[in-house]
């Protein structure tokens, strides 16, 4: 049989994946390496220890798995968004990568605002937050121009391997979407956008479709990974399209909710005409020609970890939601507001900071718990709704990540979100995204479309209960008070924060 591999480089971790032809998951391996968070609102990585770890991560998937390096095809990668990577003439990192959860650059992001007016959402389709690539740019050239002077190019996460891997330089587009620089209606490189802030084009890389082949591995990666040094490679994407593309969103009518650290709803869009106006992300897919909208909850599962790590440190999570399933839809008036982190969607805004509201001295751990999961899906579900006013139909849902291995969570999901939940039979997320774009791209298959016929088989749909789905409907409705009620005091308070 012959192989391809997906190559995820996630903000913890890289997890590899060795796919055959069946679309079966037949050995997979995993590196993590380190955050730094040097000052408050700070999150950076070391490029080289995504280069590290991946390059361990494959030998680890080779010798693992026994397969013959002949008989892998290709490689491609799902990458973390945003982050950016400073390249001097050589293409060495001149600093620290800068990743998508860094909040230091609220100011480059009003001088965006100001400065583009009209254009930021015309052009680029979203606003200027301080998790994506531009803002980042302007941080540097403003606090460290000793570096920035240096820099000659930049770059995102995966692409920096992908370079260290072939000596190749490219981005996808549906990667350069989330720079703040990318026309992403006309898939180019805006030149209003480059011009307003003194970026030269050349300080931009070349752009290619997700799928497109960018080369073979060098002598020296296939001497440290194992792997044949005719092994092609494949672009790859932006993590979001490729837990799409694994996900089989692939068409009109589909839409994925994933539940890792952050949250991510994201619906199809066959052509560039739909227009949210900031209220959601508009982004380039990685099918060829097509693009997506996304909503997105920055502490999705990470408000469920941080609960775990601060009120039951030490067990697993089903030990922490044993008994859950027996508290009713609404965990007894008691409700959580997930914005420890600040919070994307609808509320842009880094100040804001989550809540337990309606606190009784009956409400046990498990209460506490079970509003975690609410209070996630109810924001996750008013992405949702943003879909729906704006003319989407939304009524099947495909569920990956952390959420889609708890049934009670897909149920509740279902019941919140008024529509069909979808799990799948052998969930990879973003890392079998990449997976099927090398294997389109080897000639397996004529399309992503017939691929995902293959790769992407669907398990057991949970539907919405009318009754708890109408008592989750009333709940929603306080919900959404909560950012309005809370958020001057949140921001009063964000200067007493060390």
């Amino acid at each position: 049989m012959k192989y391809v591999i997906g190559i995820d480089l996630g903000t913890s971790a890289v997890k590899t994946l060795l796919v055959g032809r069946d679309g079966a998951v037949h050995a997979e391996a995993t590196r993590e390496y380190p955050l730094h968070h040097d000052k408050a609102g700070w999150s950076e990585q070391e490029p080289e220890d995504w280069v590290a770890g991946t390059i361990g991560a494959l030998g680890d998937l080779i010798a693992s798995s026994g397969v013959a390096p002949a008989d892998i095809e290709g490689l491609s990668f799902s990458g973390q968004m945003h982050g950016l990577v400073l390249l001097d003439e050589r293409n060495k990192p001149v600093r620290r990568a800068i990743l998508w959860n860094d909040t230091r650059t609220t100011e480059q992001c009003r001088e965006i605002e100001r400065t583009l007016g009209d254009a930021l959402l015309n052009v680029t389709r979203n606003p200027a937050l301080e998790g994506f690539t531009l803002p980042k740019i302007l941080w540097v050239k403003r606090q460290e121009p000793e570096a920035y002077a240096q820099a000659s190019r930049f770059v995102l996460p995966k692409d920096y391997v992908r370079l260290r891997l072939t000596g190749e330089l490219h981005m996808d587009l549906s990667d350069a979407a989330g720079t703040l620089m990318l026309d992403v209606a006309r898939r180019g490189w805006s030149t209003e956008v480059l011009e307003a802030f003194g970026i030269p084009h050349a300080f931009c890389p070349p752009l290619v479709e997700a799928g497109a082949c960018v080369g073979t591995l060098s002598a020296d990666a296939a001497l440290s990974t194992g792997l044949a040094q005719s092994t092609k490679v494949f672009a790859g994407g932006a993590d979001n399209a490729c837990g799409a593309i694994g996900a089989g969103i692939l068409s009109p009518g589909l839409t994925l909710c994933s539940i890792g650290t952050s949250g991510v709803v994201l619906t199809y869009e066959q052509d560039a005409s739909a227009d949210y106006r900031g209220k959601v992300h508009f982004f380039n897919h990685g099918k060829e020609n097509a693009f997506y909208a996304m909503g997105v909850t920055l502490a999705a599962g990470y408000s469920l970890s941080w609960f775990r790590n601060t009120f039951a440190k030490g067990e697993s999570y089903d030990a922490m939601l044993a008994g859950v399933d027996g508290i009713p839809a609404g965990s007894n008036g008691l409700l959580f507001s997930p914005y420890i982190v600040g919070e994307r969607t609808p509320h842009a805004d880094a100040q804001i900071r989550g809540s337990f509201i309606g606190i009784d001295g009956s409400h046990t751990r498990g209460h506490f718990a079970r509003a975690v999961m609410e209070g996630i899906t109810f924001s996750l579900n008013e992405s949702i709704e943003l879909f729906r006013a704006a003319g989407k139909t939304v009524d099947k849902i495909v569920s990956i990540g952390g959420g889609a291995k708890n049934p009670l969570w897909l149920q509740m999901q279902a019941d919140i979100f008024k529509a069909d939940v979808v799990a799948l039979e052998n969930e990879q997320g973003p890392g079998l995204g990449a997976a099927m774009l090398a294997a389109v791209g080897c000639g397996w298959f004529p399309t992503l479309d017939a691929c995902g016929e293959v790769f992407v088989k669907h398990n057991r749909v949970y539907r919405p209960d009318e009754k708890t789905s109408s008592r989750y409907a009333e709940l929603f409705g306080v919900y959404r008070q909560v950012y309005g009620q809370t958020a001057g005091i949140n921001h009063s308070l964000y200067a007493f924060r060390n």
